[in-house]
C-alpha cells in the first residue's frame, strides 16, 4: 500500500466497445462483434489503476450525469476503493466513449464528453488542497480545471500531467506542471504548438531528443513509447530508456492510463522518477493482455510479481 495519496482530476465515460475485424474506411460500414458497455473515462481509469494496481489511497475529481450510466461508474470506482466524494453530479448525460478494438489489438476511440465538460474550476479544489502526494490529470475535462487543481495542490505535492487527448497547452498550465506524460505523437503537438506550427509532424525523430526537446518546458518527461516501453527525462540528469515486457496484446485501449495511475502511485509512495516509470511499464503491458480498460487493470500483487 502507498504511503501517500493520489487525486486525479478527470473524465469518466461508458465505454461502449465492440471488436472489428480491421478499423473501417471512410464511408464504410463493417460488421463488428458483441457490444460491450464498460466504466471508463482517461481520468477515471486512471484512478482505478493508482488504487488497484499502484496500490494508493486515490480520490477521483470528475462529473457525472444524473443518469443510470453515472450510477454505473460511481459504482465501479468506489469498488476499487476510490473516493467519490469530490465527484459533481449534473443535467448533462454521462460522457460517452465508442470504442472500436481490431484484431491486432489496436484501438480507436471518439469521445463524447457530456458531464465531463461540466468539470470546473472550482470542482474538487478542497480535495486537492487536503494533503495528497500526487495530483493527476488528464485533458478530456476543460483546462481550466486542470490549471486550478494543480495551482491548489500542496507546495509538497507533485502535479503529473498526462497531456491527451492532444490539444494546446496554455502557458499557465505548462507553468503548473511538475512531470509530463505524453506518447510520440501527443509529445510533436506540445512541441509544434510551442513553436506555432501546424499539426504535429514536426521534432526530433528520435524519442531521447523529443524528451530533451520537452524539457524546455516542463522539469520533467515520461514520453511513452507503447510496446518500447518509456523514456524518462529530468533537467538535471541524462534520459533513461525503460523497457516493456514482450507480451501478446488482446486491447490496448486504457493501457497508457494504467500506466499514468500506477506512475503516480509509485510517485506518492515516494519512489525516484525512472523507478515509479519501471513499475508503470509493467503495470500497462499487463493490461494490454486483457479485454478493456478497468477490466484489464492488474492488481498491485500482479504488477509485483511481473516487475524484473
Amino acid at each position: 500500500m502507498s504511503a501517500g495519496r493520489v487525486v486525479v482530476v478527470g473524465s469518466a465515460n461508458v465505454d461502449l466497445v465492440v471488436a472489428v475485424p480491421r478499423h473501417p474506411r471512410g464511408g464504410e460500414t463493417l460488421l463488428g462483434g458483441g457490444l460491450q458497455r464498460l466504466p471508463g473515462g482517461k481520468g477515471a481509469n486512471q484512478a482505478v489503476a493508482a488504487a488497484r494496481a499502484g496500490g494508493a489511497p486515490t480520490s477521483f475529481v470528475g462529473a457525472v450525469g444524473r443518469d443510470d450510466d453515472g450510477t454505473l461508474l460511481l459504482d465501479a470506482l468506489r469498488g476499487d476503493g476510490v473516493d467519490v466524494t469530490a465527484v459533481e453530479r449534473t443535467a448533462s448525460p454521462t460522457g460517452t466513449a465508442l470504442v472500436m478494438v481490431d484484431g491486432d489489438g489496436e484501438n480507436a476511440i471518439v469521445v463524447a464528453p457530456g458531464a465531463n465538460a461540466d468539470v470546473g474550476p472550482g470542482v474538487g479544489v478542497a480535495v486537492v488542497a487536503a494533503e495528497p502526494a500526487v495530483v493527476l490529470a488528464q485533458l478530456e475535462v476543460p483546462v481550466d480545471a486542470v490549471v486550478a487543481a494543480f495551482r491548489a495542490r500542496p507546495d509538497a505535492a507533485r502535479s503529473v500531467l498526462n497531456a491527451a487527448p492532444s490539444r494546446a497547452l496554455p502557458a499557465a498550465l505548462l507553468a503548473a506542471t511538475d512531470v509530463l506524460v505524453v506518447n510520440e505523437h501527443e509529445a510533436r503537438d506540445v512541441l509544434a504548438g510551442e513553436h506555432g506550427d501546424e499539426g504535429g509532424d514536426e521534432g526530433p525523430a528520435d524519442p531521447t531528443d523529443t524528451a530533451r526537446a520537452l524539457l524546455a518546458l516542463v522539469p520533467a518527461v515520461v514520453l511513452t513509447l507503447g510496446a518500447r516501453g518509456c523514456v524518462v527525462a529530468v533537467r538535471d540528469g541524462d534520459p533513461v530508456a525503460v523497457a516493456a515486457p514482450v507480451v501478446e496484446a488482446v486491447d490496448t485501449t486504457g493501457a497508457g492510463d494504467v500506466l499514468c495511475g500506477v506512475l503516480a502511485a509509485r510517485l506518492a509512495d515516494g519512489d525516484a522518477l525512472v523507478v515509479a516509470a519501471r513499475t508503470a511499464v509493467v503495470a500497462g503491458a499487463l493490461a494490454v493482455t486483457r479485454a478493456g480498460a478497468q477490466p484489464a487493470v492488474p492488481t498491485a500483487r500482479e504488477v509485483a510479481a511481473a516487475a524484473p
